[in-house]
């Protein structure tokens, strides 16, 4: 087992499971409500962009209204209902990665903190992916205000570990968001890959590792 780290924590959406898992199952869901979807979108690219304070779902509810020419309240509500709740129930029939579970357990076994930090909250995933009973941390970046590469959030997971960024593998599928803002504070990081973007994106972002099956992870971590 690697010695430099006490704890590893994982993106989730695009990274325990491969993207179209997710996205195959939103084509209905994205063909009645693309509006709403390309205005969060559009808030969510400002909310990284500029430095904001107070409540997030209110602050991101007044982009998207302006940008939908709607009331902020009405707006947040349809998010909350709509994106927030309405996309959890197509967890239970997406599929993970293979070796996910094994390299949870393996982890846990060896000792090591395991944590997830998403950009979206996580509760109702863990539960429809068979994921409960691994974390000793589950974090939203919305909770603290900012989302990734921000380095509030990947902060805040190492103050939840109580282990020092330096001590910590950030596992995850953006260069942009994960891999850069994991470095930013420190961490060391792991890049999940499909064989297509390895062959034909050399795109890695420094990560300290890149990987295209959890197999590989899993060596990298314990072997």
């Amino acid at each position: 087992m690697r010695k430099d780290i006490d704890a590893v924590a994982f993106d989730l959406d695009g990274t325990l499971y491969p993207n179209i898992e997710f996205y195959s199952r939103l084509i209905p869901f994205v063909l009645k409500e693309h509006k709403l979807l390309m205005a969060m979108g559009k808030a969510r690219d400002v909310l990284r962009a500029e430095e904001h304070k107070g409540h997030f779902y209110d602050h991101q509810a007044r982009i998207m209204a302006e940008i939908l020419k709607d009331d902020p309240a009405s707006i947040k509500d349809k998010t909350e209902k709509l994106i927030y709740r309405g996309w959890e129930p197509i967890f239970k029939k997406v599929r993970l990665y293979s070796y996910v579970h094994e390299t949870l357990k393996g982890c846990k076994d060896a000792g090591l903190k395991i944590g997830l930090l998403s950009d979206f909250p996580l509760e109702q995933k863990i539960d429809y992916l068979g994921l409960d009973g691994y974390w000793d941390v589950v974090l939203c970046s919305e909770e603290v205000n900012h989302l990734k590469p921000d380095p509030a959030p990947f902060l805040r997971l190492s103050e939840l570990f109580s282990v020092p960024p330096q001590r910590i593998l950030y596992v995850g599928n953006s260069v942009s968001y994960d891999i850069m803002g994991a470095k930013g504070v420190g961490m060391k990081t792991a890049l999940v890959k499909s064989v297509y973007k390895k062959m034909f994106s050399g795109k890695d972002g420094g990560a300290d590792f890149v990987f295209t099956k959890y197999k590989q992870l899993y060596s990298y971590i314990l072997g």
